[in-house]
């Protein structure tokens, strides 16, 4: 079953002391493409995620982040005592002031907070694990419910230019009809003597260059290849991708060799959906 590229997973980690959200977001994109934010003393786990990511979600252009918030637990930014003293120390050789004064203005120099680096807690990152793993399989689920969606249209586009095929295969003898008699009426108008035979082989000669048996029969193959791939166990948007372009090729062929003013409409009406299946494509994993 196709996926789409895009999607949308979020985890929620509830801590005693922090509340961990873990968002992963997933766009199209021709080859894989990751952007990993988190907190810095997560960094050494960045290579692990990226691996996880792409070995899970293939390609797209993928957002991962963890966001922290800290619930009233320990703060990473302590008053540094000995420089507040210090400072205050001096402000009193300067300003007559009373202490809370003094402390009011220390506490603003800098140097009067001193923030300590959080260290990786590797039970706690055991959750973020569980987390990270909880919000791919969210992320997956929601590219399978838009696959879903796409097969759907596809099915529908794929049908809509079988039928108009077969409508391009029930007019292909009217058009070789109007086309010999084209031929024959503009020989007429010329009022010259020609040789019938050497005519009726000029003519069939013609005709076969017009021919477009062989672009009917692998239109259909590539049609019925397309709809193979859709249902496949795997998604394969390069794939579909590269089939929608030798659909076109035998489509264009087609009202190339036309010459005939209903069959042409008829082509334009399959690469109006072709156009369709090609833009929709672009967001198939």
């Amino acid at each position: 079953m196709i996926q789409s590229m895009t999607g949308y997973g979020k985890t929620v980690i509830q801590l005693p002391t922090k509340k961990i959200t873990i968002e992963l977001k997933s766009l199209n994109s021709k080859n894989l493409d990751v952007n990993v934010r988190i907190p810095n003393y997560y960094k050494e786990k960045e290579l692990n995620i990226r691996k996880k990511l792409a070995s899970s979600l293939v390609r797209g252009k993928i957002d991962f982040s963890i966001y922290i918030e800290n619930n009233g637990g320990e703060v990473s930014s302590k008053i540094n005592q000995n420089a507040v003293k210090e400072y205050m120390k001096q402000l009193k050789e300067i300003v007559d002031s009373d202490e809370i004064e003094l402390l009011k203005m220390a506490v603003r120099l800098p140097d009067a907070l001193k923030t300590e680096r959080e260290e990786l807690d590797e039970q706690e990152w055991l959750q973020i694990e569980k987390g990270i793993i909880q919000a791919i399989d969210k992320i997956i689920l929601y590219r399978t419910d838009e696959g879903k969606s796409l097969h759907t249209d596809f099915v529908l586009r794929i049908s809509n230019i079988e039928l108009l095929l077969d409508k391009v295969i029930e007019v292909d003898p009217k058009r070789i009809t109007h086309v010999e008699d084209k031929i024959k009426k503009a020989i007429d108008e010329l009022a010259a003597k020609i040789d019938e035979s050497r005519f009726e082989q000029e003519l069939i000669y013609y005709i076969e260059k017009l021919d477009i048996t062989e672009e009917k029969v692998r239109l259909k193959n590539h049609l019925d290849y397309f709809t193979k791939e859709l249902n496949e166990t795997t998604s394969n948007g390069k794939k579909l991708g590269f089939i929608t372009q030798e659909m076109g090729r035998e489509i264009n062929t087609i009202g190339s060799k036309s010459n005939f003013a209903d069959m042409q409409k008829l082509v334009v009406q399959m690469k109006d959906e072709l156009e369709k299946i090609k833009e929709q494509n672009l967001n198939v994993l």
